[in-house]
């Protein structure tokens, strides 16, 4: 998932920086997700009171906060099932 406007905002942004300093001045701004919209507040503010020492860990709490909306489409698996007759793969004992 890219957050495009969104990771360019934070990139930008002055670390270190708290959650609270991040919603203050990006909490309006809107992501959009394939199924819907969030607001950057409400997602970081699942982060709980946290200090971000760069913009990857705020990226990555942000990507972290983010509901179901984000996946694209739920219990999707791109893994077919077996074919008649076959077995699959081998059942290893560690």
């Amino acid at each position: 998932m890219r957050l495009k406007q969104t990771g360019d905002l934070i990139d930008a942004h002055e670390f270190p920086a708290t959650t609270e300093e991040l919603i203050e001045a990006y909490g309006d701004q809107t992501i959009e997700l394939p199924n819907g919209t969030a607001r950057l507040g409400t997602v970081l503010s699942r982060a709980g009171a946290e200090t971000y020492t760069d913009a990857e860990d705020a990226r990555s709490a942000l990507l972290c906060g983010l509901g179901h909306e984000a996946i694209g489409r739920r219990y999707y698996s791109d893994r077919d099932a077996y074919a008649t007759g076959e077995e699959g793969p081998q059942q290893v004992s560690f």
